[in-house]
């Protein structure tokens, strides 16, 4: 069982309006059955998550105001694919290190999910992170807007997935990575994929990328 790629032909693609990170799509679209609809979306460029899991079974998260939503949320270290060519995990390191200060000799592929298929383009590759240890920010990394006022924290993965299972934390990175997690520990790390493992999300994103 697997999701596959299977774009219906685009007949008219808009840009309504273009932003610092996404832009808003228009796309007139043509049916299976000849017919056709009308989709307006954000394009997305993508996103690297980290579940960083210490020695005595716990997460490093932040905790960090969503103004979209208006909410302060738990959520793993994360970051946008938003410089062009760079390696997934390359992304996943930097996060790790800007928002929680930490570096991992350890990292595999934990989920993959789109985060809003239905108005969204966003992909986003959920690692895991072990053998932890303290680091410092990268050069030149400044904390500025949300992230000036975040901060980072230690939750057990069974605290985490209370939480999660009664709703009290809502965040699509955060959920899905931690009920991969706990499913990963139960069944056993190296059952995970490695951290280079193929991503045909991306590869698809960049196909539509070269289309339009």
């Amino acid at each position: 069982m697997a999701d596959v790629p299977d774009p219906w032909p685009v007949l008219h693609h808009d840009v309504l309006a273009r932003g610092r990170v996404c832009d808003f799509i228009r796309d007139v679209v043509q049916t299976p059955d000849g017919g056709r609809m009308t989709r307006e979306y954000m394009a997305h460029p993508g996103a690297v998550g980290v579940m960083a899991l210490d020695d005595a079974g716990r997460v490093a998260v932040v905790r960090q105001y969503r103004h979209p939503v208006g909410y302060r949320l738990y959520e793993p270290p994360a970051g946008l694919l938003d410089h062009a060519g760079e390696d997934y995990l390359v992304a996943a390191r930097r996060e790790l290190a800007e928002e929680a200060q930490l570096a991992a000799s350890d990292w595999r592929v934990l989920v993959d999910l789109f985060t809003t298929p239905g108005g969204c383009e966003e992909s986003i590759r959920m690692f895991l992170a072990t053998g932890l240890t303290p680091t410092d920010r990268p050069d030149g990394f400044e904390l500025e807007g949300e992230e000036a006022h975040m901060d980072a924290v230690w939750v057990p993965v069974a605290d985490l997935v209370d939480a999660v299972l009664a709703g009290r934390v809502q965040s699509p990175s955060m959920v899905s990575g931690t009920l991969a997690l706990a499913l990963a520990l139960e069944r056993g790390l190296d059952t995970l994929r490695p951290a280079d493992a193929l991503w045909p999300a991306r590869e698809a994103w960049a196909a539509r990328r070269a289309a339009d």
